[in-house]
C-alpha cells in the first residue's frame, strides 16, 4: 500500500475520535442489554428447564414487539411526558423512562421460574421487550440528530461496539453466572439464574446514570413540521370542528401521518423497494439465531464452553467486524458495503450445516463463530448507517422506528417456526434453509444502489 493509500485509511479511522461517535459506546450498551435476555439467553434457559424447542421457538415472537414500535413511536418523538420532558428534554426523558422499565420487568422475570409459571415470565419478557423498544426508538432518534450523515457509519460502529459489550453480559456473563452459582449439575435449579437476571437488571443502572449524563440533542423546530401543521390546520378548519378536537387532528396529522407522508413524497415508487429491501435484509441472521442456543444445547457444548466462545469470543468479532464495516462504508460507501455484508452474512450459515456434522467440536465452534459474527458486523453496521441515511431529522424517531420496525417483522415471524422445522428436517436443512433465505436480499440491493444512483445523478 503507497504512504498516500495509507493516508487516507488512517484519515478514515480518525473518525471514531469525534466525541459523539465515543459517546455512542455506553449508550449502546443500555440498548443491548435487554434483547438477548428475552431472546438467545432466555431460549437457553428455557431449554435446560425442559421447555419443547416449538414452544421456545413461538416464544421467539415475543421479540415482534420490536416489529410493532413504529405503532408507538409517533408519541416518543411527539408527546412530552410530565416532568420528565421538562427536566430532561424530549429524548433522554423516554430514555430514562423505558431504561426504569425495563429494570423493574428484568427483576420480575428473575423472581419467576418458567417450570412453574411459564404464563408470568412471558408477561416480564414482554414487558422488557417493549420498554427495550422504546428505548430503541428514543435513542436511534438520538443517534441521528447528535451528528451528520456523514458520521452516521461511525456512530453506527461504536454504538454496535457497546451494544455487543452488552451483550456479552447478558449472554456470557449470565451463563457465567448461573454455572457459577448452580450447585446442582444433574438437575435444573431455578436459582442460579434468578441470581443471574437480578445482576442483569442492576445493570441497567449504566444506562440510567449516561442518561442523566448526555446533553439533549439541540434539534430546533423544523420547518417542514410547522409547514405540515399549518397545512392540516386549513383543511381541518372546513370541518368546523370544536377547537379542541380539531387541535387533536392536527397534533395526529403532524405524529402519525405526516412522518409516512415524508416518507413516500422524497422516495416515490422507489419506497416500495427500499422497504422490501428493508424488510428482508436481516432474514437469515434472524431466523437462524432462535435455533442457535439450542442448537448449542443439542451438540452438547456446556454453559461454560457457550459463554466463553459464542457470547465472548463472538461478540468480539462482531465489534471488529462492526469496526471494519465503519471504515468501509467511509472508503467504498455504504451501498457496497451492504452488498458485501449480505453476502458474508447468508454465506456464513452454511458453516452451521459443516458443525452440525461434526458434533461436539469446540475448535470446529471457533471457526464457525469467528466467521459468521465478523460478517454480522459489517452488515449491521452498513445496514444501520443505510437506515440512518433514509430519515428526515424533522421525523427522525418515527421513521427510523418504522424502518427498524419492518426489518424485524417478517423475519421475526419466520423465525417462530423455527423450532417446528428443526423438529421435521434437523439442523442441517435448517441452517441451508437460511442461507438460502438471503439470496434474494442480494437483488434488492443491488436494485436499491441502482436507484440511489439514479435519484443522486438527477
Amino acid at each position: 500500500m503507497t504512504s498516500a493509500g495509507f493516508s487516507g485509511w488512517l484519515q478514515a479511522m480518525r473518525v471514531y475520535t469525534h466525541p459523539r461517535v465515543l459517546g455512542m459506546l455506553s449508550l449502546g450498551f443500555s440498548a443491548g442489554l435487554p434483547l438477548l435476555l428475552i431472546m438467545g439467553t432466555l431460549s437457553f434457559w428455557l431449554r435446560e428447564a425442559g421447555i419443547d424447542r416449538t414452544t421456545i421457538g413461538h416464544l421467539s415472537w415475543i421479540g415482534l414487539a420490536y416489529s410493532f414500535k413504529w405503532l408507538w413511536s409517533p408519541l416518543v418523538d411527539r408527546m412530552p411526558l410530565p416532568l420528565l420532558t421538562r427536566w430532561l428534554g424530549r429524548r433522554r426523558a423516554w430514555l430514562l423512562l423505558s431504561q426504569i422499565t425495563i429494570a423493574m420487568a428484568l427483576t420480575g422475570m428473575a423472581f419467576t421460574d418458567p417450570v412453574m409459571n411459564l404464563t408470568h415470565l412471558v408477561f416480564f419478557a414482554l414487558a422488557v421487550a417493549f420498554a427495550s423498544a422504546t428505548q430503541d426508538i428514543a435513542l436511534d432518534a438520538y443517534r441521528i440528530e447528535a451528528v451528520a450523515v456523514e458520521l452516521q457509519g461511525a456512530m453506527a460502529a461504536t454504538y454496535q461496539a457497546g451494544y455487543r459489550v452488552a451483550m456479552i453480559l447478558a449472554s456470557a456473563g449470565v451463563l457465567w453466572i448461573a454455572a457459577a452459582a448452580d450447585v446442582t449439575t444433574d438437575a435444573y435449579d431455578h436459582a442460579p439464574w434468578r441470581f443471574a437476571y437480578l445482576i442483569m437488571a442492576a445493570s441497567m443502572v449504566v444506562g440510567i446514570t449516561t442518561t442523566l449524563i448526555i446533553r439533549e440533542p439541540n434539534v430546533p423546530y423544523s420547518r417542514l413540521i410547522s409547514d405540515n401543521e399549518k397545512i392540516a390546520q386549513q383543511a381541518i378548519a372546513a370541518w368546523h370542528l370544536h377547537p379542541r378536537i380539531g387541535g387533536i387532528l392536527v397534533w395526529l396529522y403532524g405524529a402519525l401521518i405526516a412522518p409516512f407522508r415524508d416518507f413516500i413524497m422524497r422516495h416515490g415508487r422507489q419506497a416500495l423497494l427500499i422497504l422490501g429491501l428493508i424488510a428482508i435484509y436481516r432474514i437469515s441472521d434472524v431466523v437462524m439465531g432462535v435455533m442457535s442456543n439450542p442448537f448449542y444445547v443439542d451438540m452438547g457444548y456446556s454453559k461454560e464452553e457457550v459463554a466463553t466462545i459464542s457470547k465472548v469470543y463472538g461478540v468480539i468479532m462482531t465489534i471488529v467486524g462492526a469496526a471494519i464495516g465503519g471504515v468501509l462504508t467511509v472508503k467504498i460507501g455504504i451501498m457496497r458495503t451492504l452488498f458485501l455484508g449480505a453476502v458474508l452474512s447468508a454465506a456464513t450459515n452454511l458453516l452451521f450445516v459443516w458443525l452440525a456434522g461434526r458434533g461436539h467440536d469446540v475448535s470446529g465452534l471457533i471457526f464457525t463463530i469467528s466467521a459468521d459474527n465478523l460478517s454480522a458486523g459489517i452488515a449491521s453496521c452498513a445496514f444501520i448507517a443505510y437506515l440512518s441515511g433514509l430519515t428526515n431529522s424533522a421525523y427522525s424517531a418515527t421513521q427510523y422506528a418504522l424502518f427498524s420496525s419492518v426489518m424485524l417483522l417478517l423475519p421475526k415471524f419466520i423465525a417462530g417456526f423455527s423450532g417446528q422445522f428443526v423438529d421435521a428436517y434437523g439442523y442441517e436443512n435448517f441452517f441451508i434453509a437460511t442461507a438460502i433465505m438471503g439470496l434474494p436480499v442480494l437483488i434488492l440491493v443491488w436494485l436499491a444502489g441502482q436507484a440511489k444512483f439514479a435519484y443522486s445523478s438527477r
